[in-house]
């Protein structure tokens, strides 16, 4: 296919970059720099906002890739364990500077929340019990609870398309919550069903409006185009090259913590624990957040419940994707069982570790399985796959979201075992009439008044502060 550069008004300063030669565009490596540390200081409001934030930047603004293309993309990445909105920005940067381009890509976007969330992890730490931070935080939950409730809404619109996708949203939810069956078990069955579905051509599971349109002028508008960049072509050489390097990356550090601590070590659990997520998130940041919270909860104890949305709200508030919270799960599980170092330096380790093992797979998936997923466009099969999982994390979100609203709500519970179920109830006695109130004010800002995240946030955290000031909480 013919390069359409003659089409695109760009200016000549702009010459092809040598690190992604052969691309057939005009994107140099230092304008690309500026765009996607752009998107990353930007990038607030969990993955819908940062996709958003991408689209506007990367198709309509800056017209890099068209719009099928981004959507074949973002696809694809959903269907990929870990955080979809890192591996669309790696994903992208890849297509368009070649592994230097996704590596600048995915880094610029995860650093200023490494940051961020790393300095509010300290202060969390150090004096989360003081009041006045206690109050803020007090907020900061009780706004997390409309947002993740409107999560669930945004969800279901898009997935639960007829009973079947309702039906396994509801199943999801039962399963997870009254009988604490684990989120891989829950995604992978749902994945099956809907590949079974998908192989018999069934409508139930057929996802629209994936693919977009190639015509002409959506081609010759973008800087990229539709054609294939040379070093998108797969072949079984560089697959195997990838997962090598990759995987060492990824697991040389697991394995010198296990070989040096001990697996009983806190490090070592957190390595371990961190990489198996790193596998199973499927479903997206909201989805994984209920099996993370209740396995540091209630299994490693790492963790009490009502830290574990205050983390969760602070990853919702620094830029960069929301499964970031794990970095203060890693920060505060070694924290408090710091071994040899001091309790701010083993946090500092514990949170980069989480990091660390959580993100590294993020590029051994997009650099490996990326010229294979462009081969798959428009296979029903995953994409009917795809469809049946993303109506399972909508019960499990909804799970989210009442385990947090219990814990956050109510300062007491009662745990219910019978007939096989397994679930707390809350004692109506012991409700926080405050943080009630908060969460339905948020709740009608966001629902009744579509005022955004960050300033219910905000307006939530300060409102925490006013009540403990003037004496209210304390």
């Amino acid at each position: 296919m013919t390069s359409h550069q003659t089409t695109i008004n760009v200016p000549s300063a702009r010459q092809v970059s040598g690190v992604g030669g052969g691309a057939g565009h005009n994107v140099t490596w230092g304008e690309a720099v500026r765009v996607w540390s752009r998107i990353a200081l930007l990038s607030f409001g969990g993955p819908a906002g940062q996709i958003a934030v991408m689209h506007r930047i990367l198709v309509e603004e800056k017209r890099w890739i068209s719009e099928s293309r981004f959507l074949h993309a973002l696809n694809y990445c959903m269907l990929l364990p870990g955080p979809e909105a890192t591996q669309l920005a790696t994903y992208v940067g890849w297509l368009m500077h070649r592994t230097a381009g996704g590596l600048l890509a995915g880094i610029l976007f995860i650093v200023p929340g490494i940051i961020a969330l790393m300095v509010l992890s300290a202060v969390y730490a150090l004096f989360g019990k003081v009041g006045i931070v206690a109050a803020l935080f007090l907020g900061l939950k009780a706004a997390v609870l409309a947002i993740v409730l409107e999560a669930v809404v945004r969800i279901g619109k898009k997935a639960l398309r007829n009973r079947v996708m309702v039906l396994l949203a509801a199943t999801a939810f039962v399963a997870i919550f009254f009988f604490k069956v684990s989120f891989p078990v829950i995604i992978l069955a749902a994945a099956l069903i809907g590949f079974i579905g998908g192989r018999l051509d069934s409508p139930i599971f057929q996802t629209t409006g994936a693919q977009g349109s190639n015509g002409a002028n959506d081609e010759g508008d973008t800087l990229l185009g539709e054609t294939m960049p040379a070093h998108a072509q797969a072949s079984a050489r560089h697959a195997l090259r990838v997962t090598a390097v990759w995987l060492v990356l990824w697991l040389a550090p697991v394995a010198a913590v296990l070989i040096l601590r001990g697996y009983d070590d806190v490090f070592s659990q957190i390595a371990v624990f961190f990489s198996k997520m790193a596998v199973v998130t499927f479903g997206g940041a909201y989805a994984v957040l209920a099996y993370v919270a209740q396995q540091a909860v209630e299994h490693y104890h790492w963790l009490q419940p009502g830290e574990m949305l205050d983390g969760l709200g602070m990853a919702e508030t620094t830029p960069g994707p929301l499964i970031m919270v794990l970095q203060f799960v890693g920060f505060m599980a070694a924290f408090r069982d710091p071994g040899s170092l001091s309790p701010l330096a083993a946090g500092i380790f514990g949170g980069l570790l989480a990091t660390w093992v959580t993100f590294v797979p993020c590029f051994l998936w997009i650099f490996l399985g990326a010229p294979f997923i462009e081969r798959l466009r428009g296979n029903k099969a995953l994409s009917a796959a795809l469809s049946a999982i993303t109506a399972a994390v909508v019960g499990v979100v909804l799970n989210l979201a009442v385990w947090f609203a219990i814990h956050t709500l109510f300062a007491e519970l009662r745990p219910a075992r019978t007939a096989g179920l397994s679930f707390d109830v809350p004692l109506l006695a012991s409700v926080n009439g405050w943080a009630l109130a908060l969460s339905l004010a948020a709740m009608v800002a966001i629902f009744c008044f579509n005022v955004g995240m960050i300033a219910v946030l905000a307006a939530c955290s300060v409102a925490g502060v006013l009540l403990f000031i003037s004496g209210v909480i304390v």
